[in-house]
């Protein structure tokens, strides 16, 4: 009994879930409030556990010599925040959002929270951006400040991707190419239909391209066609993200960061920004869940089997059970067997796949509708700290 309630207590008050793994090997349903954490080499998962919302199930898999996923679910009497944090050029970027990105939010609650109020618990989507905003300004700052014995963090980014669900409303924020989709029941067919729920800013989107060449009218090459992909300034894909300095201020698009960052002709207003696109959806009965995962899941899947997976299988384990789909698939394209791909090392295995992280969440109406006051306590990061 003692045991119990310990493990219950550090569930709920533990920072970060835990870090390291307290289980190894397959899991089943949930322990405690957080779920049960295990690993199977450089995938971490927890297979279920339980948040304002309903039950989530959380899992990365790394490919990169050092993670630049990260992801977090926050739970509290505002309801459930959701984020994953996909970098690129490091890590830094997406662990400094990872650190500071819900508090920011948080800190933008009112005191205590308007419970049942037509604020919605005083979650907005003007707070969410502000939360985004002041992230970057932040994250800026730190930049300046290491600029002369870190440089390259100038060129560090985060792609992020936001979900806030308080009570019967889902916000969506994004910034580049995650994506967040939707399993809504199809009637009484016993079918479920995958419903996209986020904007994309990929330049590989014509939608996106366009945006671009609108912003810099006089500038030719801003969006660039490089081996069969489009880039911006022929260097990235994504037009929003937290970080990536290098690509909004001309003080450190300069030396001595590398070559292959330095953009030739002068830089006269920002390139990318970090101003997200956030969507509100009203949750209805028949939206069974959410899947939030990095764009390394849907270069593997389309939302469609993405969903079925889902919906035909257990709750439990489903974000771990998305990622082995997504990693069969890139062993496929390869022509080998997933079994030899899981024996490839990080920084090897990046050749074969991005790092992935999938966040899936069951939703519950009837604890939504009682009110996100009644739901658990949790705060929980992703692992693999490698």
């Amino acid at each position: 009994m003692l045991r119990q309630l310990m493990r219950l207590l550090t569930s709920l008050w533990r920072p970060f879930g835990g870090r390291g793994g307290d289980a190894a090997g397959g899991g089943g349903g949930g322990d405690g409030v957080a779920g049960r954490e295990g690993r199977d080499g450089l995938l971490w998962y927890r297979d279920l556990g339980r948040c304002a919302g309903g039950e989530f199930s959380m899992a990365v898999v790394q490919a990169n010599q050092v993670l630049e996923d990260q992801s977090q679910i926050e739970s509290g009497p505002f309801g459930t925040f959701v984020g994953v944090y996909d970098g690129h050029g490091g890590s830094d970027a997406a662990r400094y959002v990872c650190d500071h990105l819900f508090s920011r939010f948080r800190g933008g609650l009112p005191t205590p929270p308007l419970v049942n109020s037509t604020l919605l618990l005083g979650v907005t989507s003007d707070g969410i951006r502000r939360a985004f905003l002041a992230t970057e300004e932040s994250f800026i700052t730190l930049v300046s400040q290491l600029w002369n014995t870190q440089p390259d963090i100038a060129t560090t980014g985060c792609c992020c991707l936001v979900g806030v669900i308080c009570q019967r409303t889902l916000y969506v924020a994004n910034l580049g190419d995650s994506r967040v989709v939707l399993g809504k029941k199809v009637g009484n067919t016993g079918e479920i239909a995958a419903i996209s729920l986020s904007s994309e800013h990929n330049a590989n989107v014509e939608a996106v391209r366009q945006e671009l060449k609108a912003q810099h009218p006089n500038d030719p090459e801003i969006v660039v066609l490089k081996h069969g992909v489009w880039r911006i300034k022929g260097i990235i894909q994504v037009s929003r993200s937290i970080g990536d300095a290098y690509m909004k201020y001309a003080q450190y698009n300069r030396e001595p960061i590398n070559s292959k960052f330095r953009i030739p002709e002068p830089m006269n207003m920002p390139i990318l920004t970090a101003n997200p696109s956030i969507t509100t959806h009203h949750l209805q009965p028949s939206d069974s869940f959410l899947i939030f995962a990095s764009d390394g899941l849907w270069e593997h899947l389309s939302d469609q089997k993405a969903v079925e997976i889902v919906h035909s299988h257990p709750r439990a384990g489903s974000a771990k059970r998305l990622i082995k789909a997504a990693l069969h698939e890139a062993a496929r394209k390869r022509e080998m067997r997933y079994s030899d791909l899981k024996r490839i090392d990080k920084k090897v295995r990046r050749h074969f796949h991005d790092d992935v992280t999938v966040i899936v969440i069951f939703l519950n109406h009837e604890l939504m509708v009682k009110g996100s006051t009644q739901g658990p306590q949790l705060s929980v990061r992703s692992a693999l700290d490698h």
